[in-house]
């Protein structure tokens, strides 16, 4: 009887060296961050959904990140940026760069140089702190001459966000960033209203002149950009890809201290959640990672009166901050490989774990 478990222990183990057992692949990565998202405001939207199911309760794994920079404890959205996209820590206000100056990599290099395909879609101009961390180099972070030349220079694919009047503007060298960026082949689009409408790749659209306007006002654009975003990229497409998705607005709510456009800030981003987790439903091998670079405004929610004796007292949004916070931040997995990240990490230990994800690629 012995004998008889150990050939099945045997056979057991050679059949999971097989392909049929081995961890599923990870092909596609949507990387989703709300800019100043913490924990309160995850929890405001629950609140204001009556506690019905949101795309943040479909999530398969949860985690917790720190978000210090190398030289402050409350981070800005450039060095954020920087550790959630390159997994280094970088000083405030500086993109892509180390702190002593020198050159990171960036996951869309990273995937790019697996053949994948990259793209970014945000509700802020392109070249703000959040989607610049993916491909600029700079020490500050309002170079945008710099900045709009790495964008330029990335071969992102796609593209889409505010910033219009940057991109369109002379350059002292002759010629706009547009045409830099129509000169490499990229389709350009201008108006929201061409979205639905996109097709091939590369492109670029930049559909506001600077920031889209605020949710109460742009409709559907970012959960309509993320999906036509992952139509375009998974398209033909058998080396997968990777994108990043920024609601950006959040953060600009939240620095205003202004509860209802925090909410419907929240809103938005979380349709665009349950875009890319529909996404993930039907396209098996995409793994979606929901973030924060920090918190902003220091928001609590506190119940409307102090006597907890009493029934229902409603609740409150009050912030302590117009500026950011050094809270730890949530992260949401869903998809293939939502079990392969979780604890308590820093946000340059995120970024690696999906660095290796796409560096383990076939």
């Amino acid at each position: 009887m012995k004998r008889f478990y150990l050939l099945l222990g045997a056979a057991l183990l050679a059949a999971c060296a097989g392909s049929e057992c081995r961890e599923p692949e990870v092909r596609n990565v949507v990387y989703m961050i709300g800019d100043g998202m913490g924990l309160a405001q995850v929890s405001l939207l629950q609140i204001a959904a009556d506690y019905e199911p949101t795309a943040f309760d479909r999530a398969q794994g949860i985690a917790l990140i720190a978000t210090r920079s190398a030289n402050n404890r409350v981070t800005d959205s450039a060095a954020a940026g920087t550790a959630l996209s390159s997994g280094c820590k970088t000083n405030n206000t500086w993109l892509g760069l180390d702190t002593a100056g020198r050159r990171l990599e960036p996951i869309t290099e990273c995937a790019q140089r697996q053949g994948m395909r990259t793209g970014v879609v945000v509700t802020s101009h392109l070249y703000h702190a959040t989607p610049a961390a993916f491909y600029a180099h700079a020490a500050n972070r309002d170079d945008a001459q710099t900045i709009t030349a790495d964008m330029v220079a990335s071969g992102i694919d796609l593209l889409i966000g505010g910033g219009r009047k940057a991109l369109s503007e002379e350059l002292p060298e002759g010629g706009t960033r547009f045409d830099a960026f129509r000169a490499k082949g990229y389709r350009v689009a201008v108006e929201p209203g061409q979205i639905d409408t996109l097709s091939g790749l590369p492109l670029v659209a930049a559909v506001a002149d600077k920031h889209l306007p605020v949710a109460a006002e742009r409709g559907d654009y970012l959960p309509q950009a993320t999906r036509k975003a992952l139509e375009l990229l998974s398209a033909d497409n058998d080396k997968g890809f990777f994108l990043m998705v920024e609601g950006s607005q959040i953060d600009m709510a939240c620095h205003g201290n202004d509860g209802p456009r925090v909410l419907d800030e929240m809103r938005d981003f979380e349709q665009a959640v349950a875009a890319a987790m529909d996404f993930a439903d039907s396209h098996p091998g995409t793994l979606v990672v929901v973030t924060a670079d920090h918190e902003t405004g220091g928001l609590t929610l506190p119940s409307g009166k102090a006597d907890f004796t009493l029934p229902e007292s409603g609740v409150r949004t009050e912030f302590s901050t117009g500026g950011h916070s050094a809270s730890i931040v949530p992260v949401y997995l869903y998809g293939t490989g939502a079990d392969r990240i979780g604890g308590l990490m820093d946000n340059t230990e995120l970024a690696n774990r999906i660095k290796q994800l796409i560096a383990e690629k076939k």
